[in-house]
């Protein structure tokens, strides 16, 4: 926690004990610092004009005005993504009004440029088959291209999945498919994920140049996987991922992120692989690692990567809710 947060969460620790008082060593220890850097807090609090003051005695410690709050904490453009997409995945609940009243209250207090930006990061996200007639695939859910040989999420069939991945007369057509598409061509509607063929994955098992993500970034400097994917979209910079196929072989890929498409099983990394030389999507729960290259990706929309999923069943969820 970084000490902006934890200034704000001291003030509402105090608030929700007051009148009773909470003493530096149990601040410290509920926040995992030292006690002096508590009371360093403490200082600064009292500087910024927060009434806290202390007790003394035994049962003595810092106190606050319960009446007292800290303005509206402004969410990020990220944040406030993660928001509109949770509640779009809640449409048909009792609580989808009241969902769509509380973020329309987070984006009114929003700065403008805040605002923007969530609005290009939520362009670049795609809801298949939630929400729809549950037609395509098991169950009601569709899916994407694999990643091993076009870009079609998970069972995004356009006359209905097949079962278990199996191929339909052992047609193919051409077309971007995701994670475990045939080389040749997609699924003839579409390549599902988690289909790649052994002799792809043998073929391509070893990493491009030496590369791996795991390798080029360790330790502190390497960000959990949605957080660098997140990041690599909302700049438009190449990923070098760490993929895990179905059959357990990890190739490394560079990658040009588009977008994030999700369906009620999965989501996925959908984008331009350069080592395939072709769209694909990349089941997240299958990226081992990401790294950020920093290198400027080609400038590329949803609609360049070709996914042949029926348009019904695609939606780009509203930031108003």
């Amino acid at each position: 926690m970084n000490r902006t947060d934890r200034l704000y969460a001291v003030v509402e620790e105090l608030r929700a004990a007051a009148p009773r008082p909470r003493s530096a060593r149990q601040l410290a220890r509920k926040y995992e610092v030292s006690t002096r850097t508590i009371e360093r807090d403490i200082l600064a609090l009292q500087g910024a004009g927060v009434p806290v003051y202390a007790e003394t005695g035994r049962l003595g410690g810092y106190v606050i005005d319960p009446a007292f709050t800290l303005p509206p904490v402004n969410f990020t453009a990220p944040e406030m993504v993660a928001i509109a997409v949770s509640l779009a995945r809640a449409d048909g609940t009792p609580f989808a009004y009241a969902a769509r009243s509380a973020l329309r209250k987070v984006l009114a207090a929003a700065p403008a440029g805040q605002l923007a930006e969530a609005a290009e990061m939520m362009d670049r996200i795609r809801l298949i088959g939630i929400d729809r007639p549950a037609s395509c695939g098991p169950g009601g859910a569709t899916s994407l291209a694999p990643a091993d040989g076009g870009a079609r999420p998970d069972g995004a069939h356009p006359h209905g999945a097949h079962p278990n991945g199996a191929h339909r007369n052992g047609a193919h057509r051409n077309g971007a498919d995701p994670d475990g598409a045939h080389p040749h061509g997609s699924h003839p509607c579409g390549a599902h994920p988690d289909t790649a063929h052994t002799e792809s994955a043998s073929r391509d098992g070893a990493h491009p140049a030496g590369k791996s993500a795991a390798k080029t970034a360790s330790g502190q400097d390497r960000k959990p996987v949605p957080m660098a994917i997140q990041e690599a979209i909302a700049t438009r910079h190449v990923l070098l991922i760490d993929y895990r196929d179905r059959q357990g072989v990890v190739t490394a890929r560079e990658v040009e992120p588009v977008a994030l498409a999700g369906t009620q099983a999965h989501w996925y990394l959908m984008g331009w692989c350069r080592l395939r030389n072709a769209a694909r999507a990349f089941r997240m729960d299958r990226i081992v690692a990401a790294v950020d290259t920093g290198e400027p990706a080609p400038h590329r929309s949803y609609a360049d990567l070709n996914v042949d999923i029926p348009h019904a069943l695609v939606r780009v969820p509203d930031l108003a809710g």
